[in-house]
């Protein structure tokens, strides 16, 4: 049996909630351009994703801890395959296009620069006169304009709806974003409190004693029965474990109670609310707020990590300068983008393609620095 998009398309509309987007309803492309006979216009999307060179280099950029420091910790890539686990799951559980929250899941951190959220922080304040620099926004230039595949059209020339889930922060003209886009917003924040706890016990930068009196840890040490005096590695799997599948199914609940109480039935409807409705219960929103102000304090502000920033800050500003004073040094396709997006952008979009080691590289190059 051969199962043409058409067939596809008609299994979404039979099977998903009322309120899913669907691959049919994608409102297009920015440049029309025929779909695909087996394949629906989000599985198109996603693999599009999935073949640019920007996902390629989420593997070697930063999640917390440089990619040096071990092969155990998450990186940009293994956060952005775990976001797009937790999406999956809840979309389904809840109805929606599950291929269409993979895809926004995949991409939303295509914009992210080298070094992590000390890279983005560095960049913004350099490119300022070019207008700043933010990861969201620089994601949506990613798939619309720099990544060069296609003889037809810049970018990736993905369907409105894919580009509306990356706008995560932005009020979109139609009001709300889709339920799938709203999911993956909140399936990014889960994925990271939760695996930046796990690294943070698993480096030893924070302990389980530092963790006493926050709401989620202690509910989850009483529910699994564990002493934190004598808490193992393989514990420290269970809690990260039973952690996520609770934050899954919380996630999961109170935003089906949204969904219900809002008498919500089609996209329209999700489209109109004054507020997002993928979110977590009250009592697990405000244990994750307090978790990540002690991760703001306790482990992304630890010394160790902080070096890290400096050593960012260094290099990126010392290649920043380099660039601008001589922009004959950028590669060939960066440089054809001088006319149309100026020196500073120019500079900016290949600095924040960069993974951790090639800027590392690039300044040791720069410097005549050994390896």
């Amino acid at each position: 049996m051969l199962v043409t998009r058409q067939l596809l398309e008609d299994r979404e509309a039979s099977t998903l909630a009322s309120y899913a987007t669907l691959s049919s309803a994608s409102r297009g492309r920015l440049y029309p351009e025929p779909e695909s006979a087996t394949r629906t216009a989000f599985q198109k999307d996603r693999d599009r994703v999935l073949h640019t060179a920007a996902f390629r280099r989420l593997e070697s950029k930063t999640q917390v801890f440089l990619t040096s420091q071990g092969d155990h910790y998450r990186t940009r890539l293994t956060h952005t395959l775990e976001v797009a686990q937790v999406a999956r799951s809840a979309a389904l559980a809840l109805g929606l296009n599950e291929t269409l929250s993979e895809t926004i899941a995949l991409a939303h951190d295509l914009g992210h620069p080298p070094f992590g959220h000390a890279g983005e922080a560095i960049l913004n304040g350099l490119a300022h006169a070019a207008g700043g620099f933010d990861h969201n926004a620089q994601t949506l230039r990613t798939v619309t304009e720099l990544e060069d595949r296609y003889p037809d059209f810049p970018g990736l020339n993905l369907t409105r709806a894919t580009l509306d889930g990356l706008a995560k922060h932005t009020r979109l003209d139609s009001g709300q974003h889709s339920l799938e886009a709203q999911l993956v917003n909140v399936a990014d924040g889960l994925a990271y409190s939760a695996h930046d706890l796990d690294d943070g016990l698993r480096s030893g930068l924070i302990s389980p004693h530092d963790l006493r009196g926050l709401p989620l840890w202690e509910h989850l040490m009483g529910r699994l029965n564990l002493d934190p005096a004598t808490l193992s590695e393989k514990d420290r799997r269970t809690l990260q474990r039973e952690l996520l599948g609770w934050l899954i199914s919380d996630l999961i609940a109170a935003s089906h109670a949204r969904i219900a109480a809002a008498n919500i039935h089609t996209p329209q409807d999700v489209a109109a609310q004054p507020e997002a409705l993928m979110g977590f219960s009250e009592s697990v929103s405000s244990g994750l707020k307090e978790l990540g102000r002690f991760l703001r304090a306790r482990l992304y502000a630890h010394p160790l990590v902080l070096k890290q920033v400096s050593q960012a800050e260094h290099c990126l500003h010392s290649l920043w300068s380099a660039y601008i004073k001589r922009p004959s040094m950028l590669p060939p396709g960066a440089h054809a983008r001088l006319e149309h997006s100026g020196l500073e952008r120019t500079v900016c979009d290949h600095l924040a393609g960069m993974t951790d080691r090639y800027a590392l590289e690039e300044y040791r190059t720069l410097h005549g620095v050994g390896g």
